[in-house]
């Protein structure tokens, strides 16, 4: 098998993973949920060790720890109002994390990956992988068209959307569902300590030039999927890690789009004249 066979199911893979984090990066931006993602995220490793410890698919037991955690989130905010938000995910997020690692180390009759699961190995996916991702990200794109308008609602005024009949709460579980399912899909795209960048960051910079949410939602798909080309095409050129290679390539679109549009049509003419 060739070196191109591997770069073409990363990029296939890789594809199809920003494809469905950029819409959901765009509510978690808007929602200001980017560390509740830190936490979805960083539960993942606890799934992983669920599934080995079970003999389950680790993809089953990813979304069944998340999911676990989200429904937890909610049950202490209830009981307990007088911890902020950022401190239970905190606790949530690194508690998780160290249960995860702890219970793997214990398993020592496993050979693990582990840098693998935590900064993804893209370039090991299989046609199979392929095929999980596109059909779990079909699934969760069109849950997401479900609840698009009802979710949009409540992300702009909850109480507003509640009194006209939204079930809030009912959505944004539905919304922690999908998250949890896009973590375990790029699992071994961007490994789960990235996966909230490739959520939250091409979300950001295509947030200056959408004019409506769903222009910056299908901008932010195309912005991950350049940085998907862009981040394999410097960790082959390089030999640098896949997984931050993308995360980096994602973070310097963002930098080119806090330029002063003045300065950008300057750069982009003159790198049309110069290929000339």
């Amino acid at each position: 098998m060739s070196l191109d066979d591997f770069i073409v199911r990363a990029f296939v893979a890789g594809v199809g993973v920003a494809m469905v984090a950029g819409p959901l990066g765009c509510f978690i931006v808007w929602r200001r949920m980017a560390y509740f993602g830190d936490t979805m995220a960083h539960s993942a490793l606890l799934g992983i060790a669920l599934g080995f410890l079970l003999a389950i698919d680790l993809t089953v037991g990813v979304i069944a720890v998340t999911v676990s955690i989200a429904g937890l989130l909610v049950l202490l905010q209830q009981r307990r109002p007088w911890l902020a938000a950022d401190t239970l995910l905190g606790i949530l997020s690194h508690a998780s994390l160290s249960v995860g690692l702890v219970a793997i180390g214990l398993m020592s009759w496993l050979r693990v990956d582990l840098l693998g699961y935590l900064f993804g190995d893209v370039l090991a996916v299989t046609p199979s992988d392929i095929v999980v991702i596109y059909i779990g990200g079909l699934v969760a794109l069109a849950l997401l068209a479900i609840i698009w308008r009802p979710l949009l609602a409540a992300t702009v005024h909850e109480d507003l959307a509640r009194a006209e009949g939204v079930p809030a709460g009912t959505v944004r579980f539905a919304f922690m569902v999908l998250i949890a399912v896009v973590i375990a899909l790029a699992m071994k795209v961007v490994g789960i300590l990235l996966i909230t960048s490739l959520l939250i960051i091409p979300a950001a910079a295509a947030r200056r030039y959408a004019g409506t949410p769903e222009a910056m939602a299908a901008l932010a798909a195309v912005v991950g999927c350049a940085a998907v080309g862009l981040g394999l095409f410097a960790s082959l050129r390089l030999d640098t890690p896949s997984g931050p290679s993308i995360v980096m390539a994602a973070a310097s679109l963002f930098a080119v789009s806090l330029l002063p549009l003045s300065r950008l049509h300057e750069l982009l003419a003159g790198n049309k004249a110069g290929s000339r």
